[in-house]
């Protein structure tokens, strides 16, 4: 492996993008990812028994993954902040801090409210780290494959979901949930820490080459550097609308899109074992539900390269309603199975794809504060929707009602996405017919 400098000052020199040394920087991010973000997916699995132990609703059982993904969101605000001014590996090695800190806090906490801030912990100083600063740092390291880089370092985030809840699982059974918690604490902070220290080098602080990226519609190459002029493309007034607003709509978009995927991200372990076939069978399908969201991602990032990031979104949203409508009259063990392999392959694209749409319509130099705000708004839909679908629960006695919250939130977000679709269209077709005026 090679080795990398000392200095966390000095950026990298543009020399190494696209390099063997980018391609190792890029293994190590995504062991960083799957050990950073085992909190997110690790309190499904226990949401049952957390629920038994302290005696509450599933409204307030689901309180600590509403309290991480809200401060995950914000952490990753302060994180990126962080990573910009100090380099990334001083952020990862307080995120992995926070990682075991918290895991250790929730498996010796008496209450539900101590678990909760256990896990807000984890999403603020621990998770956070693993996120957005590594998604920006994967961008700068690569030009011609940067789709496909970016698609695999978000990738770890669903490695994580398909890997720790068997394993917790397993533990819960096994030893039980606090030691199990305890355990999981040291090993991914311990893990963490030592990835840290391969992180050392700053990344090229450098315009991407535009002739270095294979010409596609819509694609990396409109993504790296401003469009030429017979695109027409005017990145100051994104979609023909003021910046703020369209910031605004993407934003609510994305809250829009994650209420509606945390149902089942959330809930199913305790969908399962209320219908009878336990809390394995349901960690199980969360497993199969998020590797196939890896397999998703993976082919998602090379669709948004062709076909660029907004129709890309389009099908993602659209296919992710589809997937939770198939929820509602389908409660078989093996249907069951079946319908969490398709909504992880549906879904998985969709929050990368808000991430590619800003690099392609929003100014460059703003195109990192703007990400971070995007993916914050889907981290809070996240949350919102994992509470809410508790609490739906809690009022009705079933998650059907739940489901066809999600299919309406969904809604919602296929309806901004496809006016913001038609305003390209339209845009494209004025430029036309003046081309076609002036020639």
């Amino acid at each position: 492996m090679p080795s990398t400098p000392a200095s966390t000052s000095t950026a990298a020199p543009a020399s190494l993008i696209d390099s063997p040394q980018a391609a190792w920087r890029l293994l190590i991010t995504l062991g960083l990812v799957v050990l950073g973000n085992s909190s997110m997916y690790v309190v499904s699995v226990v949401l049952p028994a957390v629920q038994a132990e302290f005696g509450v609703g599933r409204a307030d059982a689901s309180l600590p993954y509403t309290l991480m993904m809200v401060c995950l969101g914000i952490g990753g605000l302060w994180t990126g902040r962080m990573a910009d001014r100090h380099g990334l590996m001083p952020v990862l090695c307080v995120g992995a801090v926070g990682v075991c800190g918290g895991f250790v806090w929730a498996g010796l906490s008496g209450s539900i409210w101590g678990f909760g801030l256990a896990h807000g912990l984890m999403g603020l100083i621990g998770a956070s780290a693993t996120f957005a600063p590594l998604l920006a740092d994967t961008a700068l390291w690569w030009n011609r494959r940067r789709g496909i880089a970016v698609a695999i370092c978000a990738s770890g985030n669903y490695i994580a979901g398909a890997l720790w809840p068997p394993i917790v699982q397993h533990g819960i059974e096994a030893i039980g949930w606090r030691h199990t918690y305890v355990l999981m604490g040291l090993v991914c902070g311990a893990g963490m820490l030592l990835l840290a220290l391969r992180m050392r080098q700053r990344a090229p602080m450098v315009l991407l080459d535009v002739s270095a990226v294979p010409a596609s519609p819509g694609g990396a190459a409109a993504a790296a550097a401003p469009a030429p002029a017979s695109v027409a493309l005017d990145r100051s007034r994104p979609f023909g609308l003021r910046p703020l607003h369209a910031q605004l709509l993407l934003c609510v978009a994305g809250v829009a899109c994650c209420v509606a995927m945390a149902m089942p991200q959330v809930h199913i372990v305790a969908y399962c074992t209320d219908l009878g076939f336990g809390a394995a069978r349901g960690a199980e399908m969360l497993s199969l539900m998020l590797a196939c969201g890896i397999v998703s991602r993976l082919v998602s990032g090379v669709i948004c390269d062709r076909i660029g990031g907004v129709r890309t979104l389009l099908l993602g949203s659209a296919l992710q309603g589809v997937g939770l409508a198939l929820f509602l009259p389908f409660d078989g063990l093996v249907p069951l199975y079946v319908i969490s392999a398709m909504f992880g392959l549906f879904q998985g694209g969709i929050v990368p794809a808000y991430a590619i749409i800003i690099r392609e319509y929003f100014a460059l130099q703003e195109a990192g504060a703007r990400v971070g705000a995007v993916i914050m708004a889907t981290l809070i839909g996240m949350a919102l929707g994992g509470w809410m679908s508790g609490w739906i629960f809690d009022v009705t006695g079933s998650y059907q009602a739940a489901f066809i919250n999600g299919m309406g939130w969904n809604l919602l977000n296929l309806s901004i996405v496809g006016w913001l679709y038609w305003r390209i269209r339209h845009q494209r077709g004025v430029v036309g017919r003046v081309q076609v005026s002036a020639g």
